[in-house]
């Protein structure tokens, strides 16, 4: 019955949702302003110490965690589709520990020209085209090869981030255990049109490639009788998911489980069509994000927890829960 309800219905309350979270998330943190503060911010009418709080640091951070959230949901959802396994996420690939290593190296090492940001971007795609290259047999990629080339990747990578960190000193140690856990304290304006435009582009396009994904998803032999390239279509999965996780964690870190626990709570909601199983993520993975950075900010109070710590206290279970399901 869940999957029948139509789309449009349900896209609405998400949305809602979502945006009745941001408010409450923006008004809460070390300062706590009231909704009606908050609200008279919002029109125009706050106070100017308030207004400062708000539009400089909490509306960044509480966007910024949103596109966050929507950007590891839709990623979650292709890579579980292109190996075609549910137990796979945005980090199955080693791409967060292509962007650690780049930024751990600035952050330590220092690279001329370079920030955190764009280091650890550039590291993220490095580590998606060594994987591409390794998971290709005789010229075709394959699921199978390419998620053991991300863990071995992935292995070598967090070897290298390792070392990096034997190097740092006690100042840049903690700053770099944090930013490996995930944060998005640092959020600010300049970051958001890159990100917002990152996920934006890769979920419109990706819905508008849900046909190909639901044939995917049948296998490659019924794929491939339905006329769909599946070489050329996975290589263009890999290359979006990429580009999603590596937008994301250049500038909130690694947050793991949002990607593997997101896309299947919305496909045991509402089925397994990708053209609803995309927007629908995408709302969820935002709304669960805001509320989870929401948490890491309150639970201890002044100080701030990594989001990762939380990620993980709900992502570990939901995992083994997994798990037990697909050996039943």
């Amino acid at each position: 019955m869940p999957r029948r309800i139509p789309l449009l219905p349900v896209l609405v309350i998400l949305a809602a949702a979502l945006a009745l979270a941001m408010l409450v998330a923006v008004g809460v943190g070390s300062v706590t302003i009231p909704l009606g503060r908050t609200w008279a911010v919002v029109t125009g009418h706050g106070d100017p110490i308030d207004a400062r709080i708000l539009i400089d640091y909490r509306i960044p951070r509480v966007l910024l965690a949103a596109l966050a959230g929507a950007g590891l949901s839709i990623a979650g959802a292709v890579l579980q589709t292109l190996v075609t396994n549910p137990l796979a996420d945005p980090y199955v690939l080693g791409i967060s520990s292509g962007a650690s290593v780049g930024a751990v190296l600035v952050m330590i090492v220092g690279v001329s020209g370079l920030g955190v940001s764009s280091a650890a971007f550039a590291g993220a795609m490095a580590a998606a085209l060594l994987v591409y290259t390794l998971g290709q047999r005789r010229g075709r990629l394959t699921p199978t090869r390419l998620v053991l080339a991300g863990v071995a990747v992935g292995s070598v990578l967090l070897a290298v981030t390792s070392y990096l960190q034997l190097r740092a000193d006690p100042a840049e140690l903690k700053k770099v255990m944090f930013w490996m856990l995930g944060s998005v304290a640092g959020a600010h304006w300049e970051q958001l049109p890159p990100v917002a435009a990152t996920v934006l582009a890769c979920t419109l396009g990706l819905i508008l490639y849900g046909r190909r994904l639901n044939a995917l998803v049948t296998g490659e032999e019924s794929a491939t009788a339905l006329g769909i390239d599946v070489r050329r279509v996975r290589i263009a999965l890999l290359v979006v998911s990429s580009l999603l996780t590596g937008a994301v964690v250049a500038v909130a870190g690694g947050i793991g489980f949002v990607g593997l626990m997101i896309p299947h709570l919305v496909r045991l909601a509402f089925g397994t069509d990708h053209r609803r199983l995309l927007p629908l993520a995408a709302l969820v993975g935002a709304i669960f994000m805001v509320l989870v950075d929401l948490l890491s900010r309150t639970a201890d109070r002044p100080s701030e927890l990594p989001l990762g710590i939380f990620t993980a206290v709900f992502g570990a279970p939901f995992f083994l829960w997994l798990l037990r399901r697909e050996e039943a």
